[in-house]
């Protein structure tokens, strides 16, 4: 599936596609991250583009797993990818405390979202995730985000996430907030 809009064009893949478009990923991955990349001896949460790698790897077994990629001028500017999940799996700890009326919903793991610098704040990000939304369909959307991540809040926070609570990957691991969305059901007006 393929969306235009002025110079960039938005492609829908399936995971046969993204092996070989790994490098690619974790080039863009890296570029739209250089807080992490550029820490020489810093912590960096087990961010970086080889665990990039291996989360992507490792999510491709997910039934409906889906990547979309933004191209201007036939380079990637951005990317996104999610897959319909089981509150248990999401949530793990955290379940308890997440609403029945949302566990019980439709949900989208949104695991990654990135846009080079160059081609942020540009509504690459909002048009990516509109695509992954258009392409799953759930009735609720959830990610994780560093704290920190000024940036990735404000997106966020204007695609209408609210904070639902800290959240470990790991047990003494990092910290990050755990975000949903209400994904509204109607038509979008254009």
């Amino acid at each position: 599936m393929t969306s235009t809009r002025r110079d960039v064009v938005v492609r829908t893949y399936g995971p046969g596609h993204i092996p070989p478009m790994l490098d690619t990923l974790a080039d863009l991955w890296s570029d739209a991250h250089p807080e992490l990349v550029d820490t020489p001896g810093g912590s960096t949460d087990g961010l970086s583009a080889p665990a990039l790698r291996r989360q992507v790897m490792n999510h491709l077994k997910h039934e409906g797993f889906t990547l979309v990629a933004a191209y201007s001028h036939g380079a990637m500017a951005g990317f996104g990818y999610a897959f319909p999940s089981t509150p248990e799996y999401w949530y793990g700890e955290l379940l308890p405390h997440i609403p029945q009326h949302v566990r019980a919903g439709r949900l989208m793991g949104l695991c990654e979202l990135a846009v080079t610098p160059a081609r942020q704040s540009q509504g690459i990000g909002s048009r990516l995730h509109a695509e992954l939304i258009k392409a799953i369909n759930p009735e609720w959307s959830s990610l994780l985000v560093r704290p920190d991540n000024t940036e990735g809040h404000g997106l966020y926070e204007r695609l209408g996430y609210q904070y639902a609570g800290p959240y470990h990957n790991e047990p003494g691991g990092p910290v990050y907030d755990l975000l949903l969305l209400r994904v509204d059901s109607k038509p979008a007006a254009r």
